[in-house]
C-alpha cells in the first residue's frame, strides 16, 4: 500500500520529553537571535456542551531545537517576516558638529515638561538646537523626565554607558 505525501508545509515537533509530532508551520518569524516558527498541532478539546472537538493549538518554537523539517515538503510559499533593516544616517558633513541635541516636548499637565534626547543627525531632532558632547548628554539622559530616542542611535549608544559604567570617574 503507498504512502500519502505528507501534508503541505507539514513538520515535526520535538516535544519537551523527547516525543515527536507532525504539526503545520503556518509562519516563520525572524527576530534578534535567529528565528521562531509559528505551528499549529492538531489538538481534541471539550466544548462547553460537553463535546469533544478536533482544534489546532497554535504556539511560536525556535526551529533549532524544536521544529524539525519533513523530507520532500517545500516551505518556500509559508510567510515570513523578515527584521526590518536598521535605519541608515548621512554622516554629518565636513564641519558640521556631530553629537546628541535634546527635544523639550510640550508640557501636558501639572508636571515638569518630558524631553527626548537625539543624535545631531536624527530626522526626529529638532532643527538649530544646541549640539551636545558625550558628558553633558549622559547627563541629560540620567534625568528621569528625559528618554533616549528609539529611532536614532541615542538609545543604543548612550543607554549601555549609563547602565554599565560610571561616568563620574573619566
Amino acid at each position: 500500500m503507498p504512502t500519502e505525501p505528507p501534508p503541505a508545509h507539514a513538520v515535526t515537533v520535538v516535544m519537551p520529553d523527547g516525543q515527536t509530532l507532525t504539526a503545520r508551520l503556518i509562519e516563520r518569524e525572524q527576530v534578534p537571535g535567529g528565528w521562531r516558527y509559528l505551528v499549529g498541532i492538531a489538538v481534541w478539546r471539550n466544548t462547553d456542551q460537553g463535546a469533544v472537538e478536533a482544534a489546532e493549538y497554535r504556539v511560536w518554537l525556535d526551529p533549532s531545537a524544536q521544529v524539525k523539517p519533513i523530507e520532500g515538503v517545500s516551505y518556500d510559499d509559508v510567510p515570513r517576516r523578515l527584521l526590518p533593516p536598521p535605519p541608515t544616517y548621512p554622516d554629518p558633513g565636513p564641519g558640521e558638529p556631530w553629537g546628541w541635541v535634546l527635544e523639550k516636548l510640550p508640557q501636558r499637565g501639572r508636571g515638569p515638561a518630558e524631553s527626548v534626547l537625539h543624535v545631531s543627525d536624527c530626522p526626529e531632532a529638532p532643527a538649530g538646537a544646541p549640539v551636545l558632547k558625550l558628558e553633558a548628554a549622559l547627563t541629560a539622559a540620567e534625568n528621569p523626565r528625559v528618554r533616549t530616542c528609539t529611532v536614532c542611535r541615542a538609545a543604543t549608544e548612550l543607554d549601555p554607558l549609563l547602565r554599565g559604567f560610571g561616568h563620574e570617574d573619566d
